[in-house]
């Protein structure tokens, strides 16, 4: 009778352990669902392209994506971390910011504009981008490859720009396209801006391509129509290619023609040959 007595107070003696290790048990898995829950909901920042490759006299443009996973709203300054001499610029709907306010659940584009010093070398950049909200930080690492430069110069072979022509003749005018860049220059075309009625021709009028250091030397002819007044006038070459371009202005100094020189002295001779005759034939009477 007294065993039969004891055994339910050992059953109870278990249950109670039972229930204070369940107890425990669930003590400790609610701060990590708590902790769980907290790093599912966080801010990411993405890039649908990380890296980019482009002239160090273009622009390197991001299109980035900034999501607040979190439960509040947040204000997020952007911050850069680029070379020395580098500008970074943020756009949000076409306008530069700093920072940006950005509500629960709610994500927001954001162009990011490189532009490297016009001095950096050749190579590949990591330039660390970050959206700081509070101890909230989001951070997205960028690739900038830079592969050279893009630069052409357009001049004569004695760097004089200016010239004389008649009226109603042409001039030629010899002018070199040098690439001063690092890259290859493709589909150079040359033009000209000059004064109403004038005529400017190349030869050649396109470049195929034109690599690094070389030069490709042009002729230009320019015609000046008849009866120009004398003086000085400016046409301003152009040689552009789609990474590049450049003009010159040439002074062009126009006389008047021998003949018409002459011509014009005569009208005047026989001008004052005319009153002479009429004041010996009409002055005496």
């Amino acid at each position: 009778m007294l065993a039969q007595h004891k055994q339910p107070s050992l059953q109870g003696s278990e249950r109670v352990s039972f229930l204070h290790a369940l107890l425990l048990l669930l003590v400790g898995f609610i701060p990590f669902c708590s902790f769980s829950q907290q790093e599912h909901q966080s801010t990411s920042f993405t890039a649908r392209l990380m890296n980019l490759e482009a002239a160090v006299n273009e622009t390197f443009r991001y299109n980035a994506s900034l999501h607040n996973g979190t439960s509040h709203s947040g204000v997020y300054a952007l911050t850069a971390d680029a070379p020395i001499g580098w500008n970074v610029a943020f756009k949000v709907d076409g306008s530069q910011v700093a920072s940006l306010r950005l509500d629960s659940n709610k994500t927001q584009d954001i162009s990011i504009e490189i532009n490297p010093t016009p001095v950096a070398r050749p190579g590949k950049y990591t330039i660390p981008v970050k959206a700081v909200s509070g101890s909230d930080t989001a951070t997205l690492s960028l690739e900038a490859v830079v592969k050279g430069s893009y630069s052409v110069e357009l001049t004569t072979p004695t760097g004089r720009l200016s010239d004389e022509v008649t009226e109603g003749s042409s001039s030629l005018i010899h002018l070199v396209v040098h690439n001063t860049g690092t890259i290859a220059l493709d589909n150079l075309e040359l033009s000209a801006q000059a004064p109403s009625q004038w005529d400017a021709s190349f030869s050649p009028s396109k470049i195929n391509r034109l690599e690094p250091g070389q030069s490709q030397d042009v002729t230009t002819t320019v015609k000046v129509p008849d009866k120009t007044i004398a003086g000085d006038y400016v046409t301003t070459f152009n040689v552009k290619s789609p990474n590049a371009n450049a003009n010159a202005a040439f002074r062009i100094t126009v006389k008047t023609s021998w003949l018409s020189g002459w011509i014009g002295i005569l009208i005047i001779l026989i001008a004052i040959g005319i009153i002479y005759y009429l004041i010996r034939k009409y002055g005496r009477r």
